[in-house]
């Protein structure tokens, strides 16, 4: 990681964010980082309350059997079969066997959705989550990832498309809470103009975060475009200060 760029960030948004969370950068690793590994859970454990530790400065490790749910081993990359019954699952489940989630109406949708869902091979034994400001020389996000409230969002979707001409520089995905988060970043990071993931739609998934709060993932690619562009953007301007009063406000009663 370029410290330069990490303390650069880490400065320009407490100027222009100043209150809200730092965003979680997470990268692939070689499996050697057993030491701050999560234990396997006794049950079924949502991933993203996971990654939220991360959020408090903490290193979270994750690997296919310290992941607590099965869509989070697959969204992360770490096996690529869903679930058996995945369709009536996603759908109005198999009375007696599965239980529906009711996310789409028909088990023939869920086939058809499935089709296009993200589908990839983890290229490392684990994945690491750490706070943008945590993050050390040897490490090489390949995404960060904002937990952020709508004036926050608003900041960072109208920067992600301040040097854009097309309008779907950020978009929203149908999901898994985890598949917003690492999922579609993954699979956009190696385009040539990467978009931005607004995601955390996921009802089942909701619970792990506050009521007002969702995720803004960017590839690094666009990222570091959105760092360069901060100091002559909309974020200078008097509109913006009024944004940031109300996000120190809220920021401060939270």
């Amino acid at each position: 990681m370029d410290r330069e760029l990490r303390d650069r960030f880490t400065g320009l948004w407490r100027r222009f964010f100043d209150g809200a969370d730092l965003p979680v950068a997470y990268f692939y690793g070689s499996g050697d980082e057993k030491r701050t590994r999560r234990k396997p859970p006794d049950g079924h454990r949502c991933v993203v309350a996971d990654i939220l530790r991360a959020l408090r400065g903490k290193t979270v490790v994750l690997d296919a059997d310290t992941i607590g749910c099965e869509g989070g081993r697959r969204y992360f990359g770490f096996t690529r079969a869903p679930r058996p019954h995945f369709e009536h699952f996603l759908s109005y489940g198999i009375p007696g066997t599965v239980e529906g989630e009711r996310y789409k109406k028909t088990p023939e949708l869920v086939k058809s959705v499935m089709k296009h869902l993200p589908n990839f091979r983890a290229p490392g034994k684990t994945i690491v989550f750490k706070r943008w400001d945590t993050l050390d020389d040897g490490d090489e996000p390949e995404a960060v990832v904002f937990f952020a409230r709508p004036d926050v969002l608003a900041g960072l979707f109208t920067l992600a498309n301040f040097d854009e001409a097309v309008q779907n520089a950020v978009y929203a995905p149908f999901g898994s809470g985890c598949g917003t988060i690492v999922s579609y970043p993954h699979l956009e990071k190696d385009l040539e103009n990467p978009r931005a993931v607004l995601g955390m739609f996921d009802v089942s998934a909701r619970p792990c975060v506050p009521t007002d709060v969702l995720t803004f993932s960017v590839p690094m690619k666009r990222f570091i475009r959105m760092i360069g562009n901060m100091e002559e953007s909309f974020l200078i301007t008097p509109s913006w200060r009024k944004v940031l009063k109300r996000i120190r406000s809220v920021h401060r009663e939270s």
